[in-house]
């Protein structure tokens, strides 16, 4: 598993000694809105801009649904708390929640993100894990516009903050698992797997329930919410949202640039090697020609493969995740620009029309 900073660290221990097998997949994730409020409170108590927060999911699986009824957190702590076992606090918190009766059942994890920023090698690695040792696991993503996961929901804490609640969740698809499990990420491997990053993670519907009392609760706070903040959402102005996407999309272009210039020298490495054992090997059989003529017996064989190793091809696994991260970055401005257009044409005409 990756670090705690950019990924959960639960063992495949402490995952399989809540897991079980699934007889079909999870179509749908049911979450109970307590769960979520949970999520935005540890995020507004420890998360600190780009801070990354991350934490516990239980529940249990009902047919085809995955119900999240209950999370806990992970304690923040440094690199001087050595003696901090993550593992033994979670075992803890579960056999304490199963005392009192509550639903100890891990169904995966949650993490905070910063303006979409997750889409990582980390996150991979750990999703991995949950999803290869927990078939129904979950990952729940609190952060700045989301995309991805084995199910791994994702929570914007920059938009809930402005009242819009993004929640999404995605689960490694079967391609991108097997080719996990055998880490054949070679561009060959790749190739062969007919995967892109469009076919890496599939997104599962979520559902956020209520019980009829906070229903009633959220009937009653909208009834007492004043026009100035509706109307807040008319507001023409732009906010830093589109700047800061645009600025992390070119840095993760230059990413990719860079990424490119490392296969297109592989490439050309490779290309002049062949070159170079095809010219040995003509003449190699030149002088062997020459010695039959002069009744010499000819040169004895030798290995190929050592004398010309091939150059080790740059693994493409990361060049994936760059690009699904530029599509995220991509499909953030296009959400954005397309609710700013259209406040804009509206308000054009409202003007036309008066």
């Amino acid at each position: 598993m990756a670090s705690r900073k950019e990924s959960s660290s639960v063992s495949s221990t402490a995952m399989a000694s809540t897991g079980g097998t699934l007889d079909s997949p999870v179509k749908q994730i049911q979450i109970e809105g307590l769960v979520v409020l949970k999520i935005i409170k540890h995020y507004q108590e420890e998360g600190q801009g780009s801070e990354v927060v991350q934490g516990v999911l239980l529940g249990l699986v009902v047919d085809d649904r995955l119900e999240i009824t209950n999370c806990f957190p992970f304690p923040q702590h440094t690199e001087d708390d050595a003696d901090f076992d993550e593992v033994q606090y979670q075992m803890e918190m579960m056999r304490s929640l199963r005392h009192v009766n509550i639903d100890h059942l891990h169904v995966g994890w949650y993490q905070s993100t910063y303006y979409g920023s997750f889409v990582s090698r980390a996150l991979l690695d750990s999703q991995f894990s949950y999803q290869h040792a927990i078939e129904e696991s979950v990952v729940l993503i609190y952060g700045f516009l989301l995309f991805f996961s084995h199910l791994f929901p994702i929570l914007d804490p920059i938009k809930t903050a402005q009242g819009s609640l993004s929640l999404k969740a995605y689960r490694l698809t079967p391609k991108l698992m097997e080719i996990c499990k055998e880490k054949d990420f070679t561009p060959e491997g790749l190739k062969k797997a007919n995967i892109g990053f469009e076919h890496m993670f599939e997104e599962v519907p979520i559902v956020i329930k209520n019980s009829h009392l906070i229903s009633v609760l959220m009937w009653e706070l909208e009834d007492k919410s004043t026009v100035a903040d509706k109307h807040e959402l008319l507001n023409l102005s732009s906010s830093n949202h589109l700047e800061k996407s645009l600025q992390l999309l070119m840095d993760r272009v230059d990413d990719m640039s860079q990424d490119i210039v490392k296969y297109n020298t592989y490439s050309r490495n490779l290309s002049k090697q062949q070159q170079q054992k095809h010219q040995y090997l003509q003449r190699r059989q030149q002088e062997n020609a020459q010695r039959q003529s002069r009744g010499e017996p000819p040169l004895p064989e030798e290995d190929i493969t050592k004398m010309f190793k091939p150059p080790q091809p740059p693994p493409r696994m990361d060049t994936l995740l760059i690009a699904g991260q530029i599509n995220n970055y991509c499909q953030n401005v296009k959400e954005f620009t397309s609710q700013n257009l259209g406040k804009l044409f509206m308000a054009e005409a409202l003007q036309g029309h008066n």
